[in-house]
């Protein structure tokens, strides 16, 4: 194998590939030109290197972060609000641009992305990063369980459907379709199967009648009558879970327990 860095004057570049949920794949040298290796054909983009990558034999996060200019209509502002590279798979690595021996360094995850409108930094996380989760349930006067899913009971399927855009709305971050009740889709879900943001999943924040608001920008060229997917949401209280889905057996949370504000509360008569 390759051993980088053994000499005074090294023929090195880093390289990163991004795979996207959508399945669009990118791939980046800090070369100053493109370099194919490993089938995949990597675009020059030395403005763009890797900042800081820290790997360890502990358990802990192992850390990593990319800087550079949005230089590649691939990577523009609008694709990075719109939430087309979170949850990305990412590899970073380094190859002799010469001989195109490579060795991935580094594999993990995109998280929080910042961008300034000439410079993005993202923060990458390694799988280490699974095993920081804590996994011991506390207490809660809400439901703790994911709607639909494991200890939640409801099946995803009964509550999804699939709709026409009838309307969209860019700058009020709106959609809206026919025949919905939006006080339902609430805290739901929104992923529409065409255009450019298709496979995104939206969560939807607020509601109009027909109106669905979202929590990330639209981007223009999703067209009048392209098919969503729309599930519905759940605000995880009792009332909802009893009244609305007759699903208070699997209710995962303790409405009853008293809470901090139990000394600061007034007596009743």
């Amino acid at each position: 194998m390759r051993v980088f860095f053994d000499r005074e004057l090294d023929t090195v570049a880093t390289f990163w590939r991004i795979y996207r949920r959508d399945g669009v794949a990118l791939a980046f040298t800090s070369h100053d030109r493109d370099l194919t290796f490993g089938g995949i054909r990597h675009l020059a983009a030395p403005g763009m290197v890797p900042a800081a990558i820290r790997l360890t034999a502990a358990l802990s996060n192992d850390s990593a972060e990319v800087q550079g200019a949005l230089n590649h209509d691939s990577i523009g502002a609008a694709d990075l609000a719109a939430g087309l590279f979170d949850e990305a798979a990412v590899e970073i690595g380094a190859v002799d641009w010469v001989r195109l021996d490579h060795h991935t360094l580094y594999t993990g995850t995109i998280g929080r992305i910042e961008d300034d409108g000439t410079q993005f930094a993202a923060e990458l996380r390694s799988s280490k990063s699974l095993l920081e989760r804590d996994l011991v349930p506390r207490t809660s006067p809400t439901c703790r369980a994911e709607f639909c899913g494991r200890g939640c009971g409801l099946a995803a399927s009964h509550l999804t459907s699939k709709r026409a855009v009838a309307e969209i709305h860019l700058e009020n971050n709106r959609v809206r379709f026919i025949g919905i009740a939006g006080a339902d889709y609430i805290d739901g879900r929104l992923r529409f199967l065409s255009g450019p943001q298709t496979g995104v999943a939206f969560r939807i924040v607020a509601a109009e009648e027909e109106w669905l608001t979202l929590d990330r920008p639209l981007v223009e060229g999703t067209a009048i009558g392209a098919r969503a997917e729309l599930r519905e949401g759940c605000d995880h209280t009792l009332a909802t879970c009893a009244g609305r889905f007759a699903n208070a057996i699997n209710f995962r949370g303790e409405p009853f327990l008293p809470g901090n504000d139990l000394l600061a509360r007034q007596g009743q008569p």
